[in-house]
C-alpha cells in the first residue's frame, strides 16, 4: 500500500471501497503454519504421483485420523506446491465434411464397419461388414477374434475379384481404416477412401442401419458356442438378408432382387467399375452413368433398412 501511495495519490480506504474489499480482510495475515501439511503432501505425492488432491486428502485422513484436515485447506496447499496432475490433452482428429454423392448404380460406394459380440466361452468376436450403398447388399461378413487392417484389405480384395472395385469406400476413423497399410492399399487399387467426421456415425448411415438389423435379428437371438458356430450362423443370416428379407427402401424387394433390376437388357450385369472420383493422382473426375430401368423404384438417399 505504501508503494501504491507513492505511485498514485489514493488512500487505502478508497481502494478497498472501489474493489469492495473490507480493510480487515485486506490487512489479515494468516498465523496458520502449513509446513507440516506441506511435508506430508509432498511425501504422499511422491508415492502417488497420479493422485489428485481429493485422493491425497483421503490418504491423509487414513494415516492421521486424529487430526482433522479440511479438504479446502488441502487444495490450497496442494495448489501452492504445484502438485496438480498434468493431463495430456488428446489430439482431436479433424475431417472435412464431404458431400454425399447421388448414387445411380452398384459399386459406386461401399460402406464398411465393425460389430462385436461374445461367444459362449467368453471369447470376443469381431464382425467386419461390407455393404453396397446403392443395392444395400451385404457383400461380406467376416467373423474372427481379431481383424487387423491386413485382414480387412484381404476381405475387400476377395470381393473385388468377383464383383469389381468400387469407386469409394466409406468408413469411420478406426485404427484399421486409418492405418498406413489400408490407405496405401486404397491408393494402389485407385479407390477413394472416404472417412466420416469423428462422432458423426450418421454420415455412414447405411452400414450403421445394417448393423442394427444384424444385431436385432441375428446377434441378439443367436447363441454362439464358438467361433466356427458364429461364422456358420452369421453367414446363413447374410444369405437370408440378401435373398429373402424384404427391404423397405426398395418397395419390399430383397437386395438381390433390386440388384437384378440394375442389369442391362442384354443380360450383362451393370456392376462395373465406375470412373474414379476427382482427387486421385491420375486427376480423373466423376462421370457415373445412370442405371437403366430404375425409374419406378429408387432407394431413399438416407433410407433406413
Amino acid at each position: 500500500m505504501r508503494r501504491l501511495k507513492e505511485e498514485f495519490p489514493t488512500s487505502e480506504r478508497r481502494v478497498c471501497e472501489l474493489m469492495e474489499i473490507p480493510r480487515m480482510s485486506y490487512r489479515y495475515q494468516s498465523r496458520r503454519d502449513d509446513s507440516a501439511l506441506r511435508e506430508r503432501l509432498v511425501a504422499l505425492a511422491r508415492e502417488k504421483p497420479r493422485y489428485g488432491y481429493r485422493r491425497l486428502h483421503v490418504l491423509l485422513k487414513r494415516h492421521e485420523p486424529h487430526e482433522h484436515v479440511n479438504h479446502k485447506r488441502v487444495w490450497r496447499v496442494y495448489r501452492d506446491l504445484g502438485l496438480s496432475v498434468r493431463r495430456t490433452r488428446r489430439k482431436r482428429l479433424e475431417r472435412v465434411l464431404r458431400p454425399r454423392p447421388i448414387l445411380t448404380a452398384p459399386n459406386q460406394e461401399w460402406a464398411i464397419d465393425f460389430a462385436s459380440d461374445v461367444a459362449a466361452g467368453g471369447h470376443r468376436l469381431r464382425i467386419f461388414s461390407v455393404v453396397d450403398c446403392y443395392t444395400r447388399e451385404c457383400l461380406t461378413l467376416e467373423v474372427d477374434t481379431s481383424l487387423p487392417s491386413r485382414r480387412v484389405t484381404r476381405a475387400l480384395a476377395g470381393i473385388i475379384e468377383t464383383r469389381g472395385a468400387p469407386g469409394a469406400i466409406r468408413s469411420d476413423n478406426g485404427p484399421e481404416m486409418s492405418s498406413r497399410h489400408y490407405l496405401a492399399w486404397c491408393i494402389e487399387k485407385r479407390i477413394d477412401a472416404v472417412h466420416i467426421q469423428p462422432g458423426k456415425p450418421t454420415q455412414n448411415a447405411h452400414v450403421e442401419s445394417f448393423h442394427g438389423r444384424l444385431r436385432d435379428e441375428c446377434l441378439n437371438v443367436s447363441w454362439f458356442w464358438n467361433l466356427f458356430d458364429a461364422r456358420r450362423k452369421i453367414g446363413a443370416w447374410r444369405v437370408e438378408y440378401n435373398c429373402e428379407r424384404p427391404h423397405s427402401a426398395f418397395g419390399y424387394l430383397t437386395p438381390e432382387e433390386f440388384a437384378g433390376r440394375a442389369t442391362s437388357p442384354s443380360g450383362v450385369s451393370n456392376i462395373t467399375r465406375p470412373v474414379l472420383p476427382q482427387g486421385f493422382p491420375d486427376g480423373s473426375a466423376v462421370a457415373l452413368a445412370p442405371a437403366p430401368a430404375l425409374t419406378q423404384i429408387r432407394p431413399r438417399e438416407e433410407g433406413l433398412i
